[in-house]
C-alpha cells in the first residue's frame, strides 16, 4: 500500500492515476494519515509538506520517532525547494517538485519498493 498525503485534491489523483496498478490510500492531512498508518504501514509515502493543520513536517518528525515508521521511504511532493536541506535523516528519499513534475518522475519514485525487496 502506497499513501499520498496531499490537501489538493488534484494532485492526489493524479499522483494515484500514475501510481495504478498499485493500491494507494489518499489523506488531506497528517491526523488522519497518522491514524492509518497505526493501522497499516505503508511501503511508500508521497508527502506534501503545506497540508492544513499539523504540516509534512510534523509527521516527518512524528515517523522519524518510532523505530517501526522511522523506515518507511518518503517522496516529498512540495513547490518548495529543499535542494539545501538533509532530508534523509527522515526518511526522504526523493524530492519532486510539484512545478516541474512529470508522471516518470512519480513512476520512478517505485524504484525504493522494489529495491527494498
Amino acid at each position: 500500500m502506497i499513501f499520498v498525503i496531499d490537501d489538493d485534491q488534484l494532485m492526489s489523483e493524479c499522483i494515484t492515476r500514475y501510481l495504478a496498478p498499485r493500491q494507494t490510500a489518499v489523506f488531506s492531512n497528517a491526523i488522519e494519515a497518522m491514524a492509518a498508518i497505526n493501522e497499516q504501514t505503508p511501503e511508500l509515502i508521497f508527502l506534501d509538506i503545506m497540508l492544513d493543520g499539523p504540516n509534512g513536517f510534523t509527521l516527518l518528525h512524528e515517523l522519524a520517532s518510532y523505530q517501526d515508521t522511522a523506515k518507511i521511504p518518503i517522496v516529498i511532493v512540495s513547490s518548495l525547494d529543499f535542494s539545501d536541506h538533509e532530508l534523509s535523516i527522515y526518511g526522504v528519499v526523493k524530492v519532486l517538485n510539484k512545478d516541474h513534475m512529470t508522471p516518470a518522475d512519480i513512476k520512478n519514485s517505485l524504484e525504493f519498493i522494489q529495491n527494498a525487496k
